[in-house]
C-alpha cells in the first residue's frame, strides 16, 4: 500500500510516517517510480509505534523495544521485553509522581492567589 493509504488507515500523518522510516521504525519498498510501498503488517506496526509514543517513549527506545514486542506477538520468545518494559514503566511512574507534585504545588498557589485581596475594580 502507498503512504497515503497507510496514513488514512492509521490516522497518522504522511510526515510522521516518513519520520518513522528515518528513525528505522518502519520500512517500505520503493516502486520503480520511487513511491513508498508498505506491506499489510505496516498498519499494526504503526499502531504499536503510536502506542509507545503515547506512553512517552522516545524513538530510540521504541526502536529497541519494537522488535521484542512484535516477536512476542508472533509467539517468539522475547526474554528482554519484560525487563525493558519494566524499566520504562518505572520511568513513567516517576514522571507521573513529578507531575502530581507539580499539580499539588500549583493548586496551593491558585488557592493562595484566590484568597488574597482582589485588585480588579469590579
Amino acid at each position: 500500500m502507498r503512504i497515503g493509504e497507510l496514513a488514512r488507515r492509521t490516522g497518522v500523518s504522511v510526515r510522521s510516517l516518513r519520520y518513522y522510516e528515518e528513525q528505522g521504525l518502519l520500512a517500505s519498498r520503493r516502486t520503480p517510480g520511487g513511491h513508498r510501498d508498505y506491506t499489510g503488517d505496516a498498519v499494526d506496526r504503526v499502531d504499536r509505534i503510536q502506542c509507545l509514543y503515547a506512553a512517552g517513549l522516545c524513538s530510540d527506545k521504541i526502536s529497541e523495544l519494537l522488535p521484542c514486542i512484535l516477536d512476542q506477538e508472533r509467539g517468539a520468545p522475547a526474554p528482554d521485553l519484560v525487563d525493558l518494559l519494566t524499566v520504562e514503566r518505572r520511568r513513567i511512574d516517576g514522571m507521573m509522581e513529578r507531575l502530581a507534585e507539580s499539580r499539588r504545588i500549583l493548586d496551593g498557589v491558585i488557592a493562595s492567589a484566590g484568597s488574597g485581596p482582589r485588585t480588579d475594580s469590579a
